[in-house]
């Protein structure tokens, strides 16, 4: 398997939580105001080697889990399915929407804090050797006991503690679980089901903050773990974009068609205040810049809505762990008149970057009659984003 995505990923968050204490289940629980199944989801998103996300969860809690990934813009999340009466079953359940794909990660909702390139190297690992697990080894001494009375130390050199990510041939996967649900076997993880065909497992070492979120003090570590640095609160970036005007076009500024007898030519639909404010988002999250994601080489950008790219950047930018605060920009053009359909241009933003139409501000310039701008030869646009951490 290249590096090119290629897996999909099955994300289990179908449990009750009743030890966590409230009303919610156990994975819409929030973390630093975010639901741990939200950064989950954000964080497995991360690995270039994930093409989709399945979210199992309990059939009554779907179209809450909808709700929540859908407001806080999780990508490459394809459907959200009812899971079953344990794990073991909600795994299956998800197996059933993988598709094509090769490869299956299997992830705990419960795990907000796993690391993105942990879960490509389970995968990565997976499609060389048919199954990985992430795992962490065990650091201190290990008795077993009998009764109350230590009968053994066992070497702790040889022991490791297994963890989601989990990642396997979906082939593979899908016979381990149909075998073990023909012989009545319920395993505590994934791997030991695979273990069970006499297929090896290999191990990759995990991160140390990747805990599993069982019991309140757990909670308390995952949100110190989030809790931003003093260095990455506020971030701030800056886009500029500038297209010429032609006839036969449509001016489309803000995601808004606006009369003119002239119009914006680029590849897309050369909507220069929404390139700007993406390129300023981009920048302020350090994602490069949008000729990097949607190069004009590229036909699949071909005549593009850029509100609609906009929203793209903006599920990037959630998830490398910002939120968006503040948009400002000014639109350098002769002609037309803007200020009229500032309003709509607002909401339109606001709605692709799911903020308040209050967050963004918009104004509009001439040049005076001064350089190619001035000779109502094109329209140029800048703005300035402001991004909170929230991991």
């Amino acid at each position: 398997m290249s590096s090119a995505a290629s897996a999909a990923a099955v994300i289990v968050a179908a449990g009750r939580g009743e030890r966590l204490g409230g009303t919610l289940p156990k994975a819409f629980i929030p973390l630093a105001g975010v639901p741990m199944v939200v950064h989950a989801a954000q964080r497995v998103a991360q690995s270039p080697a994930v093409d989709h996300i399945i979210v199992v969860v309990r059939g009554e809690d779907i179209d809450l889990a909808r709700t929540l990934l859908t407001t806080y813009a999780t990508p490459k999340v394809s459907s959200v399915v009812a899971g079953g009466d344990h794990r073991q079953a909600s795994v299956l359940a998800g197996l059933a929407h993988v598709g094509p794909a090769p490869v299956a990660v299997i992830h705990d909702g419960a795990r907000p804090l796993v690391s993105p390139e942990v879960v490509t190297a389970v995968i990565m690992t997976a499609s060389q050797t048919g199954a990985a697990t992430a795992a962490v080894p065990l650091r201190e001494t290990v008795k077993r006991v009998e009764g109350a009375t230590v009968a053994e130390t066992l070497d702790r050199d040889r022991l490791w503690i297994a963890r989601t990510p989990q990642a396997f041939r979906t082939d593979l996967l899908v016979q381990a679980h149909n075998q073990a649900n023909a012989e009545g076997f319920v395993g505590t993880d994934d791997a030991v089901l695979v273990e069970r065909l006499g297929q090896g497992v290999r191990i990759v070492e995990d991160t140390p903050q990747n805990l599993k979120v069982t019991v309140p003090s757990d909670r308390d570590l995952a949100e110190m773990y989030l809790r931003p640095s003093p260095l990455r609160v506020m971030r701030t970036g800056l886009g500029y974009d500038a297209h010429r005007l032609v006839p036969g076009r449509t001016l489309r500024l803000g995601g808004v068609s606006i009369p003119s007898p002239r119009g914006l030519l680029g590849h897309s639909d050369a909507d220069v205040l929404a390139h700007a404010v993406m390129d300023a988002l981009l920048g302020a999250a350090g994602l490069g810049d949008i000729g990097q994601h949607f190069p004009s080489t590229d036909i699949a950008w071909k005549d593009a809505d850029s509100v609609e790219l906009l929203r793209r950047v903006t599920a990037m930018v959630s998830a490398a762990g910002w939120r968006i605060v503040h948009v400002d920009s000014v639109v350098l053009a002769e002609a037309p008149q803007l200020a009229p359909f500032f309003a709509s241009m607002r909401e339109r933003l606001a709605a692709a970057m799911g903020v308040d139409p209050s967050s963004i501000s918009i104004k509009a310039t001439t040049t005076e009659g001064l350089g190619a701008i001035g000779r109502h030869e094109g329209i140029a646009a800048h703005a300035v984003a402001t991004l909170a951490a929230t991991s």
